[in-house]
């Protein structure tokens, strides 16, 4: 698309006057002598230079007379007026990317400069974020679909086992804090006995089982996620995710509920019960 050339610059003054300005008293019609082209500086005129220019954006290509002595700034809001994009989300370049601070002339740009405008309007981005938005919505809306982690196969096998006798006791719709003393009687994912020691003064979790004690820092942990347990909603399954994929998961069973925010605010920072 090619837009017709702009007649008069923008913000350089002194570009008005009466529809009578350009006859002699005589009423006869008076030629004007035809506008400078870019020069070196130095004439009293130049405040209200014009320069050729080739704005192109989006493929579209506008050819524009404007101001040599208008700040990158003012093309900006030229460039609004002839692209509906916002001056905030403009990149402007030429020879690099445009100072908004400086003219066109202490910046050298000459007749015939390609100026290369780079930006999106507020109609082009919500066009792309709600397809996006939508996209997202149906995918939350199958993972709802999917079945309940304790109905899952690799998380059957423990649970099957049953609730450990030496479990601890569980307190449906009570939050408390974490009890001084670790959390145990629980299950790990390969079924075996695993307790839960939360080091606060020196930021760790300790997780320990038969063979061996894992000292974790806090902050190396990047999620904690949980789903009570069916048919023992007192109850929750847990995982701390210790790096980026699923295989991570370090999987506990039989967390009473009570514990299970408490468990979170401390390993995630937010120390809310403490």
């Amino acid at each position: 698309m090619e837009a017709e050339a702009q007649e008069l610059p923008l913000g350089c003054g002194g570009g008005g006057g009466s529809p009578a300005a350009g006859r002699s008293p005589e009423g006869e019609e008076r030629r004007e002598p035809p506008q400078a082209s870019v020069s070196n500086g130095g004439d009293e005129n130049s405040g209200r230079e014009l320069v050729e220019l080739k704005v192109i954006w989006n493929k579209n290509k506008y050819d524009v007379k404007f101001c040599l002595d208008s700040t990158g700034a003012e093309l900006k809001q030229k460039i609004h007026s002839l692209t509906g994009l916002p001056p905030a989300m403009q990149k402007v370049m030429f020879k690099g990317l445009l100072p908004e601070e400086k003219t066109l002339r202490e910046i050298k740009v000459t007749n015939g400069a390609k100026i290369m405008v780079v930006g999106s309007t507020i109609n082009d981005v919500l066009a792309v974020n709600t397809p996006k938005e939508a996209a997202q919505q149906e995918v939350k809306a199958e993972e709802n679909k999917k079945e309940p982690l304790c109905r899952q196969k690799q998380h059957r096998k423990v649970l099957d086992k049953g609730k450990p006798d030496d479990v601890m006791p569980s307190v449906k719709g009570v939050q408390e804090r974490l009890p001084t003393v670790p959390l145990s009687g629980m299950y790990n994912k390969s079924g075996g006995k695993v307790r839960l020691t939360f080091k606060l003064e020196q930021d760790q979790l300790w997780i320990g089982t038969k063979e061996r004690t894992e000292k974790l820092p806090m902050g190396s942990i990047k999620n904690v996620v949980s789903e009570p347990i069916e048919g023992h909603e007192d109850y929750h399954m847990m995982a701390f995710q210790l790096g980026p994929t699923e295989a991570s998961y370090y999987w506990v069973y039989w967390v009473p509920t009570q514990y299970v925010d408490a468990i979170k605010d401390t390993v995630l920072g937010k120390w809310q019960y403490f």
